[in-house]
């Protein structure tokens, strides 16, 4: 199958196949793979299975998997015409009229928009799927210029290509094209976008490198793409070009343009860094690229900084909703421990950026915390993002919201969810997040099959010379048990590996009937020949648990954060007995903690009860207080039972005062 061309179109050739090409052509992974599959000779611990070999069936993803098909994808795609996107796009192909309309990267939504939609039609087929994406790919194919160049707002400019990499995004729209052509071709078969990927690709190719233009551009993602692209097409000079991205970072590339470097992730070496910093996604967006590009060039030293960077990020620099970016200003990392509740940026791109990075440090490493990092930010940070409806979003995700708040700029939450953004990078990077999702819940070793994420599921994946089939049934994250069945395998032994959180003290694993204790933080596993019908239970633990932060944290400082299983909960107004303001509450972490399941509440949702206090406050002329040396006394306040929901749900009824982290009742 391939793509209707438009007449506007530039004309399709055919690329005779590079040396570069027939020497890679072997690394090819040799069935179709789902979201950065490396090749064979990758230097990785673990293996994607393909697309549809996984796949969830039901509960608490499915769910969120149906709003986003039935409800966000089609209105997606409405969005990007009331938006202008693909105006842009037809003016660039000369087949309409008109000014450019939008942000600079207008380009780039259209482009996550195809990626959702192919993964989604991988999913669950769809003619009128496919036909939707179809008509998207003419219209950009008809965009693109004779020597492969696309961009279409620069193209309507007119003033000239690559003037303004570190604002322009040309390079940042062609990495998602790559991803969305990659995506298409895997999961359709249509090489109609894939076409046009490699004519930019080549041009890119031709145009930057060490011994070409020696530059990059202001927002990374390209690196990711190019990676992606010579993974499919087995070209090799796309991911040279993606390494040279890389390696020219930190050496001073944005202060030719009179740029300060640490927003634009040029400020230090990628090999030199040891922590996260500027700009949010764009830091965390590169990271996943340069773990790409070491993967496939087997750089153990490009890794270990990689693991380094990662590492300080989570010890010092991400929310516990697993939310990156702490400042407003310049959607930016904070210092280390600045982790501000009420101006948290936490922007759901760099959720879902952190995502992407954690997945391919898991499989370059097999190390379950980055598992665990990609559970947590996916089910808080990522998921918060999005309505329960699926199509009204959240571009910044604080951790609290307080009384009265004022509803400003076009991100502020004070607004409530709302349908689109002027920069909507958010809402079609939440869409092609969902649709993948399927692909981030397993993997596959020579030895075996590895389960990471836990929803009611299906997955198949080679092992022992065979196929080893299994179904997942589990109500995670509501409750804990999560029972796994041989459905089908090979005659052969292979070792079947479940992950046990970080959290999840006291979990077990029974085996024939048999249980034993299993370890937190690690995989549980299970190495025996396999039979149709053979049962492997995992219980984890869903007692409530109360966290408190590092001290240096000190927005935080004597409040307390409530956790079940992976879900961090937060405090609604909508919640509270009437006269309590949440933002007065204070949590009484002596009280008996207490769980509730409620079908009929948020699309069904456990609550968690807990005791608590809210003082009675008086308006004052002054806010401060003298300090004293005696031993600090309780305020007086009334008894108020306090509710905690999911954090992902608040705001889905109306905005109001939320906090996820609440002020202890014993400390003044």
């Amino acid at each position: 199958m391939s793509a209707p061309t438009s007449a506007g179109a530039a004309p399709e050739r055919v690329q005779e196949p590079s040396r570069a090409a027939d020497e890679a052509a072997h690394e090819r992974t040799e069935l179709p793979a789902g979201p950065a599959a490396p090749t064979a000779r990758a230097a990785t611990r673990l293996r994607p299975v393909p697309p549809g070999a996984a796949r969830v069936t039901g509960g608490f993803w499915a769910d969120r998997q149906r709003a986003n098909r039935e409800t966000a994808i089609p209105s997606g795609q409405e969005r990007l015409e009331s938006a202008g996107n693909l105006d842009n796009l037809r003016i660039a192909a000369g087949t309409a009229t008109g000014e450019a309309r939008g942000p600079i990267f207008m380009d780039s939504d259209v482009y996550k928009w195809l990626e959702a939609a192919a993964w989604e039609y991988g999913r669950q087929p769809s003619e009128e799927l496919l036909e939707a994406q179809r008509a998207v790919t003419e219209i950009v194919a008809a965009a693109q210029q004779p020597d492969g160049y696309l961009d279409s707002v620069v193209q309507i400019e007119g003033k000239g290509r690559y003037r303004d990499l570190p604002w322009s995004h040309e390079h940042y729209c062609a990495g998602h094209l790559f991803q969305a052509a990659v995506a298409q071709v895997r999961c359709t078969g249509d090489r109609g976008l894939l076409e046009v990927a490699i004519r930019l690709g080549d041009h890119l190719v031709e145009t930057f490198g060490e011994d070409r233009r020696h530059d990059v551009d202001g927002h990374p993602v390209a690196e990711m793409g190019l990676v992606e692209l010579y993974r499919e097409t087995g070209n090799r000079s796309y991911l040279e070009l993606a390494r040279y991205f890389v390696e020219a970072r930190g050496h001073g590339l944005m202060d030719s343009y009179g740029k300060e470097p640490t927003y634009f992730s040029d400020r230090v070496p990628v090999r030199e860094q040891t922590t996260v910093e500027g700009h949010a996604v764009r830091a965390v967006y590169l990271a996943a690229g340069a773990a790409d590009v070491a993967v496939e060039l087997e750089d153990a030293e490009l890794l270990e900084a990689l693991t380094r960077q990662f590492a300080h990020m989570l010890a010092t620099k991400t929310y516990v909703t697993g939310g990156l970016g702490a400042r407003w200003d310049w959607e930016a990392f904070g210092d280390p421990y600045e982790l501000p509740a009420d101006r948290a940026y936490a922007e759901t791109c760099a959720a879902i950026g952190g995502v992407q990075w954690a997945w391919r440090m898991l499989l370059a490493t097999g190390d379950p915390v980055y598992a665990d990092a990609g559970e947590r930010m996916l089910h808080n940070g990522f998921l918060a993002g999005v309505s329960l409806g699926g199509a009204e979003y959240f571009y910044v995700n604080p951790l609290q919201h307080r009384d009265g708040a004022h509803p400003d700029e076009n991100r502020s939450p004070a607004h409530g969810r709302r349908g689109w953004f002027d920069c909507a990078c958010c809402p079609p990077n939440i869409m092609r997040m969902l649709s993948s999702l399927d692909g981030y819940l397993a993997t596959s070793d020579d030895d075996g099959v590895q389960l990471h994420l836990y929803a009611s599921s299906e997955v198949t994946a080679a092992v022992g010379g065979g196929a080893a089939r299994l179904s997942v049934e589990t109500d995670y994250p509501w409750d804990g048990r999560v029972r796994v069945q041989v459905q089908e395998s090979p005659e052969a032994e292979w070792t079947l590996s479940l992950r046990v959180p970080g959290w999840a003290e006291g979990a077990t694993l029974t085996v024939d009937g048999e249980q034993q204790a299993v370890t937190a933080g690690a995989y549980a596993t299970v190495r025996r020949v396999w039979s149709a019908g053979d049962v492997v239970e995992l219980v984890l633990p869903m007692t409530v648990r109360l966290t408190e932060a590092d001290e240096r944290v000190d927005a935080v400082r004597g409040c307390v954060a409530i956790e079940r299983g992976p879900v961090v909960y937060a405090v609604e107004q909508a919640d509270q007995p009437d006269g309590v303001l949440v933002d007065d509450l204070r949590l009484d972490v002596s009280a008996p903690l207490e769980t509730e399941h409620r079908p009929d509440l948020l699309a069904g949702v456990t609550v968690v009860r807990a005791g608590g206090r809210s003082p009675a406050h008086t308006a004052q002329p002054w806010p401060y207080r003298p300090a004293t040396t005696a031993a600090a006394q309780p305020q007086p306040a009334e008894e108020a039972p306090v509710t905690a929901v999911p954090y992902f749900a608040w705001a889905n009824r109306g905005i109001g005062p939320m906090r996820v982290w609440i002020p202890r009742a014993d400390r003044a």
